[in-house]
């Protein structure tokens, strides 16, 4: 928020206003192509205070990935994780999580794609690894992974007929039968 004179300062209001301003531009278009400038811009804030909460434009993608990741992750049930992130990333307007797709936006980036490899390999992997008892769950969990980025894709990124215009529902009762062949406590 651009310091105006009389006007209060909120800091967490500020850094808040970053994040998704953040979030927002990375997922339109991707980390390399989303400048300090046009965050803070869209934010209303000064440039400096980008840096001042986050350090870098590098730190600033890892938290909006990390925010993201863990918001998915504590608000559902590992047996529901995978079914809501897949909702999620289907929903349309602007309030779908939209981690896949920044992350899909953002491969160019070695800071970027470290951040994601570690926020999503660790944490959603390990969770989803909780609904098999196989011995390859690990494995079976990445694919599952990979599946919901191939999705993603597909849908948002090359907008291939006949997946960028199917309905959630028909994709979600496709995806998550099969999903659970995978991972068998999967909802």
């Amino acid at each position: 928020m651009t310091e105006q004179p009389g006007r209060k300062r909120d800091a967490a209001a500020t850094r808040l206003a970053l994040l998704d301003a953040a979030a927002n531009l990375f997922a339109e278009r991707g980390f390399d192509r989303t400048t300090v400038r046009d965050i803070a811009k869209e934010a209303g804030a000064n440039q400096s205070l980008l840096f001042r909460y986050f350090g870098s434009k590098e730190a600033l993608f890892e938290a909006v990935i990390a925010r993201n990741t863990r918001e998915q992750i504590a608000s559902n049930s590992p047996e529901r994780l995978f079914s809501a992130t897949l909702r999620a990333m289907l929903e349309p307007g602007s309030e779908r999580n939209r981690t896949l797709e920044t992350y899909l936006r953002s491969p160019g980036s070695d800071s970027a794609a470290a951040a994601m490899r570690q926020e999503l390999g660790r944490e959603y992997a390990a969770t989803l690894t909780e609904l098999t008892d196989a011995p390859d769950a690990e494995l079976r969990a990445d694919l599952a992974i990979a599946w919901l980025l191939g999705i993603g894709l597909v849908r948002e990124i090359t907008a291939k007929e006949p997946l960028a215009s199917a309905d959630p529902d028909d994709i979600c009762r496709l995806v998550l039968a099969a999903t659970r062949t995978l991972l068998e406590r999967t909802e």
